[in-house]
């Protein structure tokens, strides 16, 4: 942007600050101002007009230094715009768009955009049909994605939440997709470990971190939500399928909350702005599935909430549910108990990802649902003590190999037809499974095998495409033990 002299040139209109309220600073003399209007202030520092009023205009600044009453300002007739671009890919920004991590230079890109746009109509979206693959075992056979969902990561702080969303994120930029994080009020430690992550794992060129501070200024946390969007439609509208994780929108919520008490808008539910729905509603109706002039691309939105005691009633969690396809439920005992990721199938939901699943994931879902109900029922049953015959004892152990085949190590990313025919192996008693820790060392040694052996992948591969669960069971109880033997000798150690 030019300087403040140069608007006031251009413009001709002045204005005067009248009132300082933190993030809401009051500005009267700018009687043609507009709602998100970029105003510069004589001391250099901007910000965007949030709301206007007959006799002032209120404007929510990007900026933590004090300004004094009288200072002079003027509008430039301008709404604020981020770069966008392939340049971006590997940095982290903040939300206005400037690189945080000034070790590396940086060529700021020629395109920019508001923040801002008009989410897409129906005309130019298109059913999801493609599945997205997270990795996480559980999730893609229990609780499918598909491409262009926009579902809610929810539960309690400390729960594995942030390491199930690097490991999709891990996943789909090894697949070539585009991953953008946009950390919303992070520690700054965090952030940095974030991106540590990523570069280690040599995925740092496929994707973008868009990070505000804890510490920063309310204006510049409430706009990196926006900001990250506004990057995911660049690359969608470039014909790539992208994946954007909004970490987390109950801290953006509460930022919200607090520039409009700020702004004196009269309060509603536990203190929120009465317009907090619209203001999530309308930035993640922005993502999708999108007939786009290079084809059909998707803005895959992975929406994070945190709640307070495991109260899946909250205000902005019950919000976010409703504007999401499903949810992912991270629970706090489950976590207790040991299980990685803790994520609760019972009352996580999952509303457009089965249309994508091919028959045999269907009856695999089907089966695997079916039956932890059942485990779940006979643990209830033994709590009372109950004499129990083999059946039983033969349910609860494949239970209890069932949930430790679910259990995944941070960094640990499993393939979707792996997965399929490791579970088939396990359901069928193909393993020789003398406790419940050798499933792990058994999925261990069948991943080494698929990374590793290009004539493994392919056979594995191959049995993927089965087209249902039972003719998958009859093949692998002819060719399981042959390809159990083979990985053993090579992987056993």
């Amino acid at each position: 942007m030019r300087d403040f002299t140069a608007y006031l040139n251009e413009i001709e209109e002045i204005g005067f600050v009248k009132q300082v309220a933190d993030a809401i600073i009051y500005v009267s003399g700018l009687p043609k101002a507009k709602l998100e209007e970029i105003v510069i202030f004589e001391t250099g520092e901007f910000g965007q007009v949030f709301s206007v009023n007959p006799d002032h205009i209120e404007v929510l600044v990007f900026f933590k230094n004090l300004i004094k009453p009288g200072t002079r300002a003027v509008r430039t007739n301008e709404i604020l715009k981020v770069p966008v671009g392939l340049e971006l890919l590997g940095r982290v920004l903040n939300p206005l768009g400037n690189p945080m991590d000034t070790t590396k230079p940086f060529k700021m890109p020629i395109e920019k955009r508001g923040i801002n746009t008009r989410p897409a109509g129906i005309i130019d979206r298109k059913v999801i049909t493609k599945p997205f693959e997270t990795g996480v075992v559980i999730v893609d056979l229990i609780i499918p994605l598909g491409h262009g969902q926009r579902e809610l990561v929810v539960g309690d702080r400390k729960t594995g939440k942030t390491s199930f969303l690097t490991k999709t994120i891990l996943n789909q930029a090894k697949r070539g997709n585009i991953c953008i994080y946009a950390a919303i009020g992070k520690k700054k430690l965090d952030i940095k470990k974030i991106e540590e992550f990523f570069a280690k794992n040599g995925v740092l060129d496929k994707m973008i971190i868009v990070a505000s501070g804890s510490n920063d200024a309310i204006g510049v946390i409430y706009l990196t939500p926006y900001t990250a969007m506004t990057i995911s439609e660049y690359f969608k509208d470039q014909g790539k399928d992208v994946l954007l994780v909004l970490d987390d929108l109950s801290s953006h919520a509460r930022f919200y909350r607090e520039i409009a008490l700020l702004g004196k808008r009269f309060p509603g539910r536990n203190s929120y702005p009465s317009d907090i729905f619209y203001t999530h509603a309308r930035l993640l109706e922005r993502a999708g599935n999108f007939i786009t002039d290079k084809g059909e691309t998707s803005i895959t939105c992975l929406t994070v909430a945190e709640t307070s005691q495991g109260d899946l009633s909250g205000y902005i969690e019950t919000n976010l549910m409703s504007m999401t396809d499903g949810h992912l439920y991270f629970d706090k005992d489950l976590f207790y108990q040991g299980r990685r990721p803790s994520i609760n199938p019972f009352l996580s939901v999952t509303r457009v990802g089965r249309q994508t699943q091919t028959n045999l994931r269907r009856e695999v879902s089907r089966e695997i649902m079916s039956f932890l109900t059942l485990y779940q029922k006979m643990q209830n049953f033994i709590h009372f003590g109950a004499e129990l015959n083999e059946t039983i004892k033969a349910t609860l152990a494949t239970g209890e190999n069932i949930i430790h085949f679910f259990n995944q190590a941070p960094g640990e990313v499993v393939p979707m037809n792996l997965q399929i025919i490791a579970f088939t192996m396990l359901w069928a008693n193909l393993w020789e499974i003398k406790d419940s820790t050798m499933v792990k060392k058994q999925l261990h040694q069948l991943l080494k095998a698929y990374n590793s052996d290009k004539k493994m992948r392919e056979k594995i591969d191959k049995l993927g495409e089965i087209e249902s669960f039972n003719k998958l069971i009859g093949v692998l109880k002819i060719e399981g033990p042959n390809i159990i033997r083979e990985i053993s000798k090579k992987y056993g150690n």
